[in-house]
Formats: C-alpha cells, sequence, structure tokens
C-alpha cells in the first residue's frame, strides 16, 4: 500500500485516486500516523457486502457436525416486586 504525507496527497489528489483505483488502497499520513486510506468504491462495497448471511455461516460452521447440544433455556419466574 503506498503511502502519502497529507500535504503531497493534497497536492496530488487526482494521482492518488488513480493509484487507488489502479493499484488498491493507498494510506494517507498525518504527522507520520496513519490517517486515513483511500480505496476504491468497487472495493468498499465489498467490505460492506457479507459474502453470506448469519444463517448460513452458522449452518457451515465446523461445529456442525460435532454434535454439540445447546439446552433450551428454562422460562425463568420472575420475581414478586413491591411499588
Amino acid at each position: 500500500m503506498a503511502s502519502w504525507a497529507v500535504a503531497e496527497a493534497k497536492a496530488r489528489f487526482s494521482k492518488v485516486v488513480e493509484q487507488a483505483l489502479s493499484e488498491g488502497p493507498q494510506e494517507i499520513t498525518r504527522n507520520g500516523k496513519q490517517a486515513v486510506t483511500v480505496i476504491a468504491t468497487k472495493e468498499l462495497e465489498k467490505l460492506r457486502k457479507p459474502e453470506q448471511s448469519l444463517g448460513e455461516f452458522l449452518l457451515n460452521s465446523p461445529l456442525g457436525g460435532s454434535g454439540l447440544t445447546i439446552p433450551k433455556r428454562s422460562r425463568w419466574k420472575t420475581r414478586p416486586v413491591k411499588f
């Protein structure tokens, strides 16, 4: 990942965008520390959209055929509250 100082990224913003599109994420630093990363919208959409639903994930879990059983929760009786 390429790294740019804020001032350089500001002066060469078009270049930062082009490289984000063609080469991947571009890191922008402030005072020598990573501040933000510029990424292509296509890459952002991949990060936002899960590959599978939670249900599919759980069904495909390595513990799926382990025989592990989870007991049902018992109904807890509420305690009386005086007002």
